[in-house]
């Protein structure tokens, strides 16, 4: 069967042109038929495109109807996927989709296109945020690739099982102008130097979660913080063990599971400062048991109330913004103590292997990558040591007007 490929008249600059058009099926809701044409500077080119299409176009004859909406294959395939994940991860993908479920749910699977995709991008990216912020602005450039990203992989499966023919939202991104801006906003919130440390130690000295605070400055994940339990700290051997956490999935319910990874589950040293400062902590949950009596919940978590009840990451968090905001310091995550701490581990010799140890990770590569992050004073000594090679020695001083000079033997 000949490829219905014209050759055109050579354009203006003489160059060679080749086109076709060809039939790329009826359309899905009207049934009428659709063309379209291309044209290409190679007739190899033109062969390719021509055989990529007609084979798209055969694969859509064999996809049957169906009337499934997108909401429909979405709940369908959260299903499918609940079998392999944790359920924090499952409420993280559900929550995911659900910001595009509005705008996209109700069309039908078969009848998704590429336009649909890229228009819910733009208006997310211009007006999509609904929590987290004030409603009605834009949501961040994180948050929608990662709703893409989900998509994408309900739509390969989608096509793998063959109620599509394409997934439509393959080639949907983020402009890079825009990623590039969220780069640059990021990177302007640095974690606290080691000036900033100190005086957040000093800040909360006198708080009752002093010493919760400190093992968020040893670079502990906050969610490995609130599934501690006094079970995993040794204050006689000095040792800390880490081996679960506890989250708090979509503001509602806590998650209690073992760490992130196999890495994760550690043993850290506990440094005197943090020591005393546990134990003083668990001194001060045992008056408090006493004073509530049975009112106390005695569940062995670390990081609990004034009546036992076990606190999550939100409401850590919040205590930490209170009492940087009380003391006009910084407002920076808590989380990002982490990088705080590697980062100052990194630049006083901490081996990496030590390093991603502490951290841990498996690959130090991760630890460097996402949590060391110098700042320019850290840089100091780089110019010191740049300084010492290309300092010019001062020249030898010269001798003495009418100094008498001799060289050789001097004989008596």
């Amino acid at each position: 069967m000949s490829v219905p490929i014209k050759k055109l008249s050579p354009d203006a600059k003489g160059h060679a042109r080749y086109r076709f058009v060809v039939d790329v099926g009826a359309h899905p809701s009207t049934g009428k038929r659709r063309q379209v044409s291309r044209t290409f500077g190679t007739l190899r080119e033109a062969k390719a495109e021509y055989a990529r299409i007609t084979h798209r176009r055969y694969e859509a004859a064999a996809v049957p109807f169906d009337a499934q909406t997108l909401d429909e294959w979405l709940d369908e395939w959260l299903a499918m996927k609940a079998e392999d994940l944790e359920e924090s991860t499952v409420c993280s993908y559900t929550m995911t989709l659900g910001r595009l479920r509005g705008m996209l749910g109700h069309i039908r699977l078969q009848e998704l296109t590429e336009d649909d995709v890229e228009a819910w991008m733009k208006w997310a990216l211009r007006e999509g945020r609904v929590r987290g912020g004030k409603a009605g602005t834009g949501l961040g450039v994180a948050s929608v690739e990662m709703s893409l990203a989900r998509l994408k992989e309900a739509l390969d499966r989608a096509v793998a099982r063959r109620l599509v023919e394409v997934n439509v939202a393959r080639e949907v991104k983020v402009p890079r102008n825009l990623r590039k801006a969220e780069r640059r906003a990021k990177s302007a919130i640095p974690p606290w130097n080691i000036q900033e440390v100190r005086a957040f130690v000093r800040a909360v000295k006198d708080d009752r979660l002093y010493a919760v605070f400190l093992l968020s400055l040893m670079g502990l994940r906050p969610a490995e913080i609130c599934g501690m339990r006094w079970g995993d700290v040794d204050l006689t051997g000095a040792i800390l063990t880490v081996t679960r956490t506890r989250t708090l999935m979509g503001n509602k319910s806590v998650v209690e599971k073992d760490t992130k990874s196999l890495a994760g589950q550690r043993q850290l040293p506990l440094p005197d400062l943090v020591k005393d400062a546990l134990a003083e902590y668990k001194a001060t949950q045992m008056a408090e048991k006493l004073a509530a009596g049975e009112r106390y919940e005695d569940n062995g978590y670390v990081l609990v109330d004034g009546l036992g009840r076990a606190l999550n990451g939100r409401q850590l968090r919040e205590r930490a913004y209170t009492v940087m905001a009380e003391n006009s310091l910084r407002r920076v995550r808590l989380y990002d103590a982490r990088a705080s701490c590697l980062t100052h581990l990194a630049n006083n010799g901490v081996p990496d292997h030590l390093l991603a140890r502490w951290a841990g990770h498996s690959d130090v590569r991760t630890t460097k990558r996402w949590y060391v992050k110098p700042d320019v004073e850290d840089l100091r000594p780089a110019a010191d040591t740049w300084g010492e090679m290309a300092s010019v020695p001062a020249p030898a001083p010269a001798p003495a007007d009418g100094a008498n000079v001799r060289c050789g033997s001097v004989s008596g």
